[in-house]
C-alpha cells in the first residue's frame, strides 16, 4: 500500500450495494457481510499468510475457532457492528471476495468505534483496504465521531490509511502495537 494515489469515489446504488474501481482499475462491489458467509470467511482466513494474519489479529493466529467466527459473522448487528465484503470482478477472471472490513461501536463509548480491515494477500496495495474503511465511515451509525483501534506499529499501510480519514493520535501500547485514534473523522458521503 506504499502508493500515494487514491481509491476513486464510491458510488452509492440504491440499496446495499457500492461500485469502487480500484487503484489498478479493477471494479469492486462492497457490500454487508452475511449470515451465510461463515465459510467464506474462514476459507478467506485460511488463504492469509502468516504475517497478514500478524497484522490484522497481532498475535500467532493458525485458524478462526468457533467462537471467533460467531463474533466475526453472527456478532454483526448492521448497527453497533458492521462488517462489508469486498468482491472483485476483474476483467480477466472470476468474481472473488478479496477484503473484509469491520467497525463495531465501542459500548462503554457509543461515540468511538473499533475498525479492522483484512485483505487477500495477492489484493494489499490496490486500494482494497482504503475502500472497504471509506464504505464504512459513510455507513457508520449516527454519533460515532472517532475510531480507536490497535494496529501493529510496524503497519505503515493502514497508519497511513487511518490519517487520511481525519486527525490522529498514536500511543503505545505494548512492544509494537500501538492505539490509534482518529478524531474529526471525514463527513459521511
Amino acid at each position: 500500500m506504499s502508493s500515494t494515489r487514491s481509491v476513486a469515489p464510491a458510488r452509492t446504488s440504491p440499496g446495499p450495494l457500492t461500485e469502487v474501481t480500484l487503484r489498478d482499475g479493477t471494479a469492486a462491489m462492497i457490500w454487508p457481510l452475511l449470515g451465510t458467509d461463515r465459510d467464506l470467511l474462514r476459507y478467506g482466513f485460511d488463504e492469509l499468510s502468516p504475517q497478514s494474519r500478524q497484522q490484522r489479529f497481532l498475535t500467532h493466529l493458525p485458524r478462526l475457532s468457533e467462537g471467533m467466527l460467531r463474533s466475526l459473522v453472527d456478532g454483526v448487528d448492521g448497527v453497533n457492528h458492521l462488517a462489508l465484503l469486498l468482491t472483485v470482478l476483474p476483467a480477466d477472471g472470476p468474481a472473488r471476495p478479496v477484503g473484509v472490513g469491520r467497525l463495531v461501536r465501542y459500548a462503554e463509548d457509543p461515540s468511538a468505534a473499533d475498525v479492522a480491515v483484512t485483505v487477500a494477500d495477492a489484493w494489499q496495495g490496490r486500494g482494497v483496504a482504503g475502500a472497504l474503511l471509506t464504505a464504512l465511515l459513510a455507513r457508520r451509525p449516527a454519533g460515532i465521531t472517532r475510531l480507536r483501534t490497535t494496529v501493529a506499529a510496524d503497519n505503515r499501510a493502514s497508519l497511513a490509511m487511518l490519517a487520511r480519514h481525519g486527525t490522529m493520535t498514536t500511543r503505545r501500547d505494548g512492544f509494537g502495537v500501538l492505539t490509534v485514534e482518529v478524531d474529526d473523522l471525514t463527513p459521511p458521503a
